[in-house]
């Protein structure tokens, strides 16, 4: 149980873990959804924007020997 105690600064110690993990999750959340918009962006896109070769999100190039 000392442990949770921290030697008497756990009313500073536990409250800096959590808002230093809420700044983490939310940094986190951020950046997941603007990847997401950005993807969607992307796909918006037209074909005729897109450089040779390069594939949209999600798309597998086929592999040699590959029957599927």
């Amino acid at each position: 149980m000392s442990f949770l105690s921290m030697g008497g600064y756990a009313a500073f110690v536990w409250p800096a873990f959590a808002v230093a993990a809420a700044v983490l999750a939310g940094l986190l959340l951020a950046s997941w959804r603007q990847a997401r918009a950005r993807e969607a962006e992307l796909e918006a896109l037209p074909q005729a924007d897109r450089r040779p070769g390069e594939r949209r999100t999600g798309e597998r190039r086929r592999e040699r020997g590959s029957r599927s």
